[in-house]
């Protein structure tokens, strides 16, 4: 009997000892994966703040390559662009289709004809007779069954052609005032980015840099109005010649479309000469400047001697 009792408890003894072993080697197993799990989180998270570091000095990079390029490009537009521009508006300032003596070359036909009045004689109430005019539109054949409430009307030689003479001067100068409007924008971007930090004293350089921007930026406005005045003498000139469709007897209005045609003519010369004289300014004003543009400030060792 003592000799069974003792052979049970070495029994459980071992079977204790082998579940304690097996419990550490679990406990160690958990440790070590834990340990594993949270180094690699931490690799993961150097990783991503890396890359986003990269991409930050990839944009300033590009932001500064930008930069430089809009430098150089405004350089060379001072020194190279201005000068050739300057010439070839003169040039086409004193060519021939700028500049006309006789006015009336720039006039067209407008192609609106004045039809025979019409007179109908009717008897009022007293039986007296009056006479009537009363004008004429031809309606479009089919117009009335596709439309229906509102007739179609036409002009009996067709539509109504724009002046081709202003149509082609137009042509001819909306290049040059689109090229001066980027010109104007390359050249104050330039000046900003040579702006120096805002500091007390020593800005006598950022005055005259703030004096040519202020420049630069009164003639890309003055580059940009130019389309709206292209603009406002189509609209104007569509509303008179429908009135001269709308009244093809009164000649005033026929004589206001010749007028207005001419006076497009000088602006549009007006304007080219604008165009020249912008180009020619804002070059003088950038070279003559130039060492205060690019350095407005001097050190105070320069300034003691």
């Amino acid at each position: 009997m003592t000799r069974t009792l003792q052979g049970n408890q070495k029994r459980r003894g071992a079977a204790g000892g082998r579940n304690d072993n097996i419990k550490r080697r679990r406990s160690s197993f958990l440790v070590s994966n834990h340990s594993a799990g949270s180094s690699g989180g931490e690799f993961t998270e150097s990783e991503e703040r890396s890359q986003r570091t990269n991409m930050a000095n990839d944009v300033t990079d590009k932001v500064r390559d930008y930069k430089e390029k809009i430098k150089a490009d405004a350089e060379e537009l001072v020194l190279k662009t201005f000068p050739e521009k300057v010439l070839q508006l003169d040039a086409l300032v004193k060519s021939k289709l700028f500049s006309k003596i006789d006015l009336t070359e720039v006039n067209t036909d407008l192609n609106i004809p004045v039809p025979e009045a019409v007179a109908n004689i009717t008897n009022n109430c007293g039986g007296e007779q009056t006479l009537q005019k009363k004008r004429k539109f031809e309606v479009l054949d089919g117009a009335e069954d596709l439309i229906g409430g509102t007739k179609v009307l036409a002009l009996p030689n067709g539509t109504v052609d724009c002046n081709k003479n202003i149509v082609e001067l137009i042509s001819i100068a909306k290049p040059h005032m689109r090229q001066l409007v980027e010109d104007a924008n390359v050249l104050k971007m330039w000046i900003q980015f040579l702006i120096p930090r805002i500091e007390d004293g020593n800005n006598f350089g950022v005055s005259i840099q703030e004096d040519i921007l202020g420049e630069i930026r009164n003639v890309e406005s003055d580059a940009a109005a130019y389309f709206d005045q292209i603009s406002r003498y189509f609209m104007t000139r569509g509303k008179i010649v429908s009135k001269v469709a709308k009244y093809p007897h009164v000649e005033d209005y026929r004589r206001t479309v010749q007028e207005l045609d001419e006076k497009e003519y000088l602006s549009m010369r007006l304007v080219l000469i604008e165009l020249r004289n912008h180009y020619s300014t804002v070059h003088d004003m950038i070279t003559k400047n130039l060492e205060k543009i690019k350095k407005p400030r001097t050190s105070n060792v320069d300034t003691m001697y």
